[in-house]
């Protein structure tokens, strides 16, 4: 609110230099040094910030619903909105000669931020480990610093130089993603271009996320997607400030991961897919490829292995992991529910033990997720002492247990994760018993369904999902309280999906808003003033060659 009234309403460089006073003791912590430097004020500018204050609060209390848009969207067309803005007057010009600096422990985060500077910039940086301001730009990492939180960050442009501080190498990455987009959009061009003005305007952000966990899921079950298109994932993640990588690795249609005890699974069970194609897998050597492909990039990769149902290409592996000990047909259909291990097969266990102690070592991250969801062929008995005997396989081996909602059946422990998909009473249920929940709503969430009837690609068993639809909700829902969400995430099942374009098509840029709804306070986010940022965010997209669809709902 402060930088509406800053930008509308004064235009005096004395009274704006006591609005950001102002704005100081509104928004940060050390109370004390404010009321100090009030203390040592002449008395008349004292008064003044006296009744500013007032004013403001008054201000504040009657527009809490007021957000930035118009001429503000449009000069900061952030996604994520940031949690808190203050804007200025004027420009930072990047040239040739601008000199970086990067604490030591950002050294990663230095490297991916000159590399996305110069590939469009034709500038050749070099950075220095002196963030002591002298440069003109300063990315610093001070673990003591009061940024709210691991991931949040706060970021300085003046017309002289831009710093972002940070108490982590991740806030520091985030801090960079928000400075990124406000270089012009050129700025993620994959060529140099010359015929830009490298400039950001004045500004001060303070911003931290909502949710702690802000993810996507690929499903390369139903069709294999190469290791650089899943690179390409997760630099488009990146951008939008998500963290979590869910990869969907097994299915009926074709399993995905190396398993070097079990080679038949990825040799015969990965050579399948939906309809045509010959499938594929991913080696170990391929998998911890992207895994620390998305660690640079601050994203954690969640690998999934569907279990008791969704499991014919490991039975057509296996057959004795089946009831009748029979090897079925390799499957290349969109049917669901049809297949399952035999529960009460010890052998089943081994199977499984094995591929979990085989995961866990090249998933270096805390999760892994079970599945769990649509087994028809089981009893619910049956169906609960497979999900206790499983997670205590997953626990064995220093691993936290995700599972579709449906897990919430079991006797979980409450370290585990229920994803929520469809029924609300199933994660009230993991709620009771302590455990954190991951939205990802189907009617909602889906990235899979269409846009509108006229969809070339994509599905509408859950609905239609237009962009407004994605946008204009909360995951925080009676019931469903905020306290109780670990975060989001939208999935991408690949039934219709067969290329990196369709990837890009069904999720962008739809994938924007659920970032926004990851990352933004629910009060700041605001349909006219997103549609404003959207139509801007855009041209970012253009810049990186994505494929999104073009909604007539904006004005691109």
């Amino acid at each position: 609110m402060i930088f509406i009234a800053e930008k509308v309403i004064i235009n005096n460089l004395v009274v704006k230099a006591l609005v950001r006073r102002l704005w100081g003791i509104i928004m940060y912590s050390n109370v004390m040094d404010h009321i100090t430097f009030l203390m040592q004020l002449p008395e008349n500018e004292q008064k003044f910030i006296c009744l500013t204050l007032g004013a403001c609060i008054f201000f504040l209390a009657s527009c809490a619903a007021l957000q930035p848009s118009g001429g503000a969207a449009s000069t900061y067309p952030l996604i994520p909105i940031p949690q808190y803005l203050m804007a200025g007057e004027g420009f930072f010009f990047l040239t040739k000669n601008s000199s970086i600096a990067i604490s030591e422990e950002g050294e990663k985060v230095g490297e991916y931020f000159l590399h996305i500077l110069g590939r469009s910039t034709g500038y050749l940086f070099t950075a220095s480990k002196n963030t002591q301001g002298k440069a003109d730009i300063n990315l610093v990492i001070d673990p003591g610093s009061d940024f709210p939180g691991p991931e949040g960050y706060g970021l300085e442009v003046n017309e002289k130089n831009i710093k972002i501080i940070a108490a982590t190498p991740a806030g520091l990455f985030y801090g960079c993603q928000t400075l990124l987009q406000l270089f012009p959009p050129e700025i993620y061009s994959t060529r140099i271009i010359s015929t830009v003005k490298w400039k950001v305007p004045v500004v001060t952000i303070r911003d931290k996320p909502r949710f702690t966990w802000r993810g996507a899921m690929l499903d390369v079950a139903r069709h294999f997607f190469n290791v650089q298109d899943i690179k390409r994932f997760i630099d488009l993640m990146a951008f939008h400030k998500l963290n979590r990588l869910h990869m969907h690795l097994s299915d009926d249609q074709g399993w995905r991961i190396e398993i070097k005890s079990r080679p038949a699974l990825a040799l015969h069970g990965g050579s399948s897919q939906v309809g045509e194609g010959q499938g594929g897998y991913y080696t170990q050597e391929e998998f911890k490829e992207i895994v620390q492909y998305g660690l640079d990039r601050f994203i954690t990769i969640i690998p999934e292995i569907d279990m008791p149902g969704h499991t014919n290409a490991a039975l057509s592996s296996y057959p004795e992991l089946n009831i009748d000990n029979i090897a079925p047909e390799l499957y290349r259909g969109t049917n669901v529910g049809f297949s399952c291990l035999d529960i009460y097969n010890e052998s089943v266990y081994e199977f499984i033990n094995d591929v979990m102690r085989e995961l866990s070592t090249i998933s270096p991250g805390p999760y892994i997720h079970i599945g769990g969801d649509e087994v028809d062929k089981a009893k619910k008995t049956d169906y609960i002492y497979f999900i206790n005997k499983v997670q205590d396989i997953v626990y064995s081996h220093n691993k936290e247990m995700i599972g579709w909602e449906e897990v919430s059946q079991a006797d979980l422990n409450q370290s585990a994760i229920v994803q929520y998909w469809k029924k609300l009473t199933l994660a009230k249920q993991g709620i009771k018993k302590g455990n954190r929940i991951i939205v990802s709503l189907a009617k909602k969430m889906y990235l899979d369904m269409k846009y509108n009837e006229s969809t070339p690609i994509g599905q509408n068993w859950a609905g239609i999902i237009n962009l407004k639809d994605a946008y204009l909700w909360d995951p925080a829902i009676p019931g469903l309280h905020e306290q109780h969400i670990l975060g989001i995430e939208a999935p991408l099942w690949t039934e219709s999906v067969q290329t990196m374009k369709d990837i890009e098509y069904l999720c962008f840029p739809r994938l924007a808003g659920y970032a926004e709804l990851a990352w933004s306070d629910e009060n700041d986010r605001d349909w006219k003033d997103y549609k404003a940022r959207l139509a801007h965010h855009g041209k970012r997209l253009d810049a990186q060659g994505v494929n999104y669809y073009k909604s007539p709902l904006i004005d691109w």
